[in-house]
């Protein structure tokens, strides 16, 4: 721990020195103005057009800001000068500057346009058409694979219930999945292989996540109406890019922008399984004598009885968002969104013999209470919160500073059912069977299975947490480069268990089966420097440090985690766990239309709180693992013209997977436990190509592609070399064809997704799931004529039009057997009581959306 602390304060005191180093006044020539231009996240902003008038002559003088964003105008008199500055996709800005002393060179930060005027894109995009309508698309700027998924996309082609777990379906190597329909549930997402907890998800820029595995809610926090946009890091990033999974990359949502005029969006959206989307948006445009305060507030209320049999669920939110503009120099934004998620959902998924006799929809009934399957024994309750306040501010020598303090919570309490799987046909807890299970005599005496003894009936479930942090980074621009320095610092306190209760009487048991309060903290202190070598070549080193620190109190327990810890109440249990991350990036513009790209870095992943679930406590464990790395190379290309656009990039990702345990012998300091030496599992590799491309045909027609070939094998004597890691598919395409012209938006977009393997255990390769597809079709027509209603909205859309009907994942029912006594190679037989992933069937959806703008001109 003491070395993870001296590196940490190494990298702390290199990133100083460096500010110290960096900080340089650059005189002003009096017949000159000279400065760079960047947007509001301290990159360069290339092209813009700054003019230079003179307050007592009126003479006008222009330039247009370099590669890199620096710009000067030289042989101007001395004098006061109102300098407006402008670039595609920003709104304008405009300063006033004194050229009369030897003053600095001036730092202008552009904002992005307003939403409503649908060009922010253009900042990605450029001139090029294609560009400006692709569904997904990397920027030529990008030093690794992104793809940046639009407003435009996220308005007009998903369905209006979407969350961000169906927006990202459209980026290249990504497939996500919800059995009871599109946002109706929590959304399973995979990429390049990559599971939940092995990636980022942010909001704003601030990682969300659990405390006790990295993964993530997409049905109770961001819903689609709040998402403005999505920038899809498949990448462990630069050194800047924090969080405690940046193993595979960063999911980055963006919320809305506030709008610069007033407006009022009320609206109404019903379709199939009875689900009724109720939404509101008002947005106060840019308020006060100087137009510098904006508020935008969104409402939302939706009901479902849900693709899965009695599956139910309602869902209130509310989010808002502050701007104000202090001053050109410094602004101050805030946001706040509430959940309140309340459903039916139970703790495991259908059988497979339910599915092949009661339907595709099958999942719990109504009519049988002493089935586990009754609705009434499976309850969900979540609800969330999530804030964060934001200060930019500019001043002298082009230094920028950023600092976001945050706050946000998640209070998952569940109630649900067991199954005693005394039926090897699956059958009788069916709708027309009764199990006779459920009854005051079972549920109230205890069972032992493997060593435990408890009520075997239901169980009374609580994740919750809450989390305080700060992002904090300060940045410089010049003529060379940008510099960047920050820090990542998060402090959370969870209170996790489980507690095996009677459903008759929902009475808990005296011991749980686990119970624990764990404190985490976290921290990513970084430095990085990206330098403009020309203005054609940019190269970006950093470095950056992952701590991790967590703080357990493990009470006793029925002897599923801990035990009764000889008659104690609790036991303490505490670790560290450091990675040193470095990264190097490059990009070489070899036109202003084209430009190639290469990246090395390191990502690591928080080791699990699990770490610590030993007998007698974590205490006990004696050599803890080190965090999950990977290491990744990977290069690209990205191309834009006028009606076409190709990116395309190959990957070779070596990372470590899960933590395996072995007992290492009996405690010397207390004989009733063994010690458990904890270390990293097999080695694999994950390489491959992926590929997107946008073609404008003219005419409002554009046909949008991408596709992923690759694998992921484990790798590495002595392990199971050559065997498919879980959940990996052999390809992915999207296929999409779009009509955009006098208000009318048409699209068709299929998602394919390939074969790929589930594993069991420590056994690959054992259960085989076909490929699949899902095809949506959207017709929305939309008011865009500048008047008082404009905005307003007719849509309609269908998911899986075709009705497809695949299983997506499978957890096996039966044991493996091994082979010849091998470790890893194994068959496993279908089973009726396999548990099964399933597509959801085809749903359709109408939407009416009233838009009112008080203030629009004709």
């Amino acid at each position: 721990m003491i070395q993870h602390f001296s590196a940490r304060r190494r990298v702390l005191l290199a990133s100083f020195v460096l500010i110290l180093a960096c900080v340089s006044a650059h005189r002003l020539d009096a017949q000159q103005i000279s400065g760079t231009v960047t947007d509001a996240k301290g990159s360069a902003v290339a092209h813009a057009k700054i003019e230079a008038k003179n307050a007592s002559t009126g003479a006008v003088s222009e330039a247009t800001s370099d590669t890199v964003g620096h710009f000067a105008i030289t042989g101007i008199a001395a004098g006061h000068y109102a300098l407006t500055v402008s670039a595609s996709g920003f709104a304008e800005t405009s300063e006033d500057v004194n050229a009369t002393t030897a003053a600095q060179d001036i730092a202008v930060t552009l904002s992005v346009a307003s939403v409503e005027q649908n060009i922010e894109v253009r900042a990605i995009a450029g001139d090029s058409i294609a560009g400006q309508h692709a569904l997904s698309q990397e920027s030529l700027d990008t030093v690794a694979p992104k793809s940046e998924v639009s407003s435009e996309f996220i308005r007009e082609f998903t369905p209006p219930t979407a969350d961000y777990s169906n927006i990202i379906q459209i980026v290249p190597g990504t497939f996500s999945y919800n059995s009871n329909g599109i946002g109706l549930g929590q959304g399973t997402i995979y990429f390049r292989g990559f599971p939940d907890g092995d990636y980022d998800i942010t909001w704003d820029g601030i990682p969300f996540e659990d405390t006790n595995t990295p993964t993530h809610h997409s049905w109770v926090f961001f819903p689609g109406v709040w998402i403005g946009s999505v920038d899809f890091d498949r990448s462990p990033g630069t050194a800047s890019t924090i969080g405690p999974a940046t193993f595979g990359g960063s999911i980055n949502l963006q919320s809305r922008e506030v709008p610069a005029a007033q407006s009022i969006l009320p609206s109404v959206s019903y379709g199939s399984f009875n689900t009724l989307l109720l939404d509101g948006q008002y947005n106060t445009g840019m308020l006060g004598a100087k137009k510098n305060v904006g508020l935008s507030v969104d409402v939302h209320r939706m009901t479902s009885d849900g693709f899965e049999t009695f599956n139910d669920q309602n869902r209130y939110g509310g989010d808002l968002k502050l701007l104000w503009k202090v001053s050109d120099r410094t602004s101050v934004s805030g946001y706040s969104g509430v959940i309140q998620f309340n459903s039916n959902t139970p703790n495991n998924p259908p059988y497979r013999a339910q599915v092949a006799n009661y339907g595709w929809n099958y999942l719990l009934q109504n009519n049988d209470p002493t089935s586990a399957f009754y609705q009434g024994y499976n309850t969900y309750a979540v609800p969330t919160d999530f804030e964060y306040g934001a200060v930019r501010t500019s001043f002298g020598h082009n230094w920028y500073l950023d600092v976001k303090p945050y706050t946000y919570s998640y209070y998952n309490h569940q109630y649900y059912a067991n199954d005693a799987k005394t039926d090897t046909t699956g059958l009788a807890t069916g709708p027309d069977g009764s199990t006779g299970w459920i009854t005051p005599t079972n549920c109230s005496t205890p069972v032992t299975k493997k060593g435990v003894t408890a009520l075997p009936c239901a169980v009374d479930k609580l994740n919750s947490y809450r989390k305080y942090g700060e992002t904090a980074a300060i940045s410089q621009t010049s003529h060379f480069g940008v510099f960047r320095a920050g820090l990542w610092y998060e402090w959370a306190t969870t209170n996790r268990f489980q507690i095996p209760s009677n459903p008759l009487t929902h009475t808990d048991q005296a011991l749980p089966n686990f119970h624990e309060n764990f404190w985490t903290d976290s921290y990513n202190p970084f430095v990085e420097y990206e330098w403009h070598v020309n203005d054609r070549l940019s190269l970006i080193g950093g470095d950056k440090e992952a701590y991790y620190t967590m703080n357990l109190k493990q009470y006793a327990d029925d002897g599923k985690i801990v035990g009764n810890l000889q008659g104690a109440p609790f036991v303490n249990s505490s670790g560290g766990f450091g990675s040193n991350l470095p990264s190097a990036e490059a990009n070489f513009r070899v036109r202003n239309n084209w430009s190639v790209y290469g990246q090395f870095g390191k990502g690591a992943e928080i080791p699990p709180s699990s770490t610590f679930d030993v007998a007698g406590g974590g205490a006990e464990v004696s050599v803890l693992p080190k965090p999950t790395q990977t290491t990744t190379w990977q290069g690209g290309s990205v191309l834009k013209l006028n009606r076409f656009t190709l990116d395309a990039d190959y990957y070779h990702i070596k990372f470590q997977s899960n933590y395996i345990e072995a007992p290492e012998g009996t405690n010397p300091s207390n004989p009733n436990y063994d010690l458990e030496k904890y270390y990293l599992g097999p080695d694999s590799v994950t390489q491959g190509f992926e590929a997107e491309t946008n073609v404008a045909v003219g005419y409002g027609v554009h046909l949008y592609a991408n596709g992923t070939v690759g694998k992921a094998q484990y790798v590495g004597a002595g392990v199971p070399s050559g065997l498919n890691v879980a959940d990996t598919p052999a390809y992915t395409q999207a296929l999409a064809a779009t009509y955009q012209a006098h208000g009318l938006d048409l699209g068709v977009i299929e998602n394919r997704i390939g074969a790929h393997y589930n594993s069991n255990g420590t056994y690959f390769n054992q259960i085989y799931d076909a490929p699949f597809n899902n095809v949506n079709l959207y017709f929305n027509y939309t008011l865009r004529k500048n008047s008082f209603f404009d905005e307003s909205k007719i849509g309609l859309s269908f998911n899986n039009l075709f009705n497809d009907e695949s299983i997506t994942d499978v957890t096996a029912a039966n044991s493996p057997v091994a082979t010849n006594g091998s470790a890893y190679f194994a068959t496993t037989t279908s089973s009726p009581l396999d548990a099964l992933s399933l597509t959801s069937g085809r749903s359709v959806m109408v939407t009416f959306r009233m838009g009112l703008f008080p203030h629009r001109e004709r």
